[in-house]
């Protein structure tokens, strides 16, 4: 037993110099290379080749995507008050600051035609506006049309070979999907960032009239506005408008306008110069039980009309304020912005169904909608 043993351990110890004289003198017999100092080194991966995508790379969607999305730049020129030239004005008060005053945003190319898709609160009362291509070639943009209620501004600009997006569908995104956002944030250049898709059909933020937004916590940024919001294929998902924000920075929480309400607004002011919606004349306010008290319903849901319009669209197809709508044209609402979305895309003069709730039990109404007057220009 003891020869035994004593044979083993000369066996090991004569196995273990070998790997290490082949290790030291043919690492390449063991898998391994030899650093220029002559020890051992560990066996590199080797880099993939031109062309080939790592693993979990949104590379493709990005370069895809890219190339249609824009910068933006708009000045706007000094507005001089009354009192500019009066010399008492100037010598109790100073010399105004008469500088123009310049903005950033982004766009997206929705057209070989030279048609871009940004956000109204980009271009509003910009006297230049500048756009930049991805290929820094450079052109002066015209408005074609906006429509404020969306925060949607459509430009054009004439150069040729123009790169064009591909537009997304819009409902068969879901949350925790992952989408891209690209833009030009702050003016550092055009750059992508990606997350999931947060939520989506949010509203009730107070910042659009229709609001309909798709929540992501892909960074967005000042600059961002009106870039594109993508998927994993580089298809357009949304427009990005807006930010949740204490820093005036990226907290995880941005908005999109979705491509389907995009696409509307586009097709609307390219075709008829303006975007039609329809309207009914109602002064529609959430159902709390405060009001469902003073008006004498039991509804559960919907949303109570407090006011109707005289000879308006709804009071001639018999609506009357206490009403709870909980439907129009087949599709529930259960609030404000879902009522006003409703009716906006019903077609004016084509009576609807409205689903309605009284004191007196359940019925429909068959309304004819007009066209949804448009928003007071703010006084300058």
């Amino acid at each position: 037993m003891k020869r035994f043993w004593l044979l083993f351990s000369q066996s090991v110890t004569v196995l273990l110099a070998a790997y290490f004289v082949v290790g030291t003198l043919k690492p390449g017999w063991l898998g391994q290379r030899a650093s220029s100092s002559g020890t051992l080194a560990v066996l590199e991966v080797p880099a993939p080749g031109p062309g080939v995508v790592p693993p979990g790379s949104f590379r493709q969607a990005a370069q895809k995507s890219s190339l249609a999305v824009v910068s933006i730049n708009t000045s706007k020129n000094a507005r001089q008050g009354p009192h500019g030239n009066d010399p008492w004005f100037k010598f109790f008060f100073g010399e105004q600051n008469n500088e123009p005053q310049v903005g950033l945003g982004s766009g997206v190319i929705v057209s070989a035609d030279g048609y871009i898709l940004t956000n109204n609160h980009v271009v509003e009362s910009a006297d230049e506006i500048e756009v930049i291509l991805n290929d820094s070639r450079r052109a002066r943009a015209k408005v074609i049309g906006t429509d404020p209620e969306s925060d949607l501004a459509v430009l054009k600009i004439s150069l040729d070979r123009l790169p064009v997006i591909v537009l997304g569908n819009a409902s068969n995104l879901q949350v925790g999907d992952q989408v891209l956002a690209i833009g030009n944030p702050f003016g550092v250049g055009q750059t992508v960032t990606s997350g999931i898709v947060s939520a989506l059909g949010r509203n009730q933020l107070g910042i659009n009239t229709f609001e309909n937004f798709i929540q992501t916590d892909a960074a967005i940024n000042p600059g961002n506005s009106g870039g594109a919001l993508v998927d994993t294929n580089g298809n357009l998902q949304g427009i990005n408008t807006a930010i949740y924000s204490r820093s005036g920075g990226s907290m995880g929480i941005g908005f999109a306008i979705p491509v389907s309400t995009a696409k509307m607004v586009l097709e609307g002011i390219v075709k008829d110069g303006q975007v039609t919606r329809g309207w009914i004349g109602v002064e529609p306010n959430e159902l709390t039980p405060e009001l469902a008290q003073t008006f004498g319903v039991c509804a559960q849901q919907g949303v109570i009309i407090t006011g109707v319009l005289q000879n308006g669209p709804a009071a001639k197809g018999g609506m009357k304020p206490g009403d709870v709508v909980t439907g129009v044209a087949g599709k529930g609402v259960l609030n404000v912005p879902e009522l006003l979305t409703a009716v906006a895309a019903l077609k004016p003069g084509t009576a609807a169904a409205f689903d309605i709730e009284r004191p007196t039990g359940k019925t429909s109404l068959q309304i004819a909608p007009g066209v949804r007057p448009k928003p007071r220009q703010p006084a300058q």
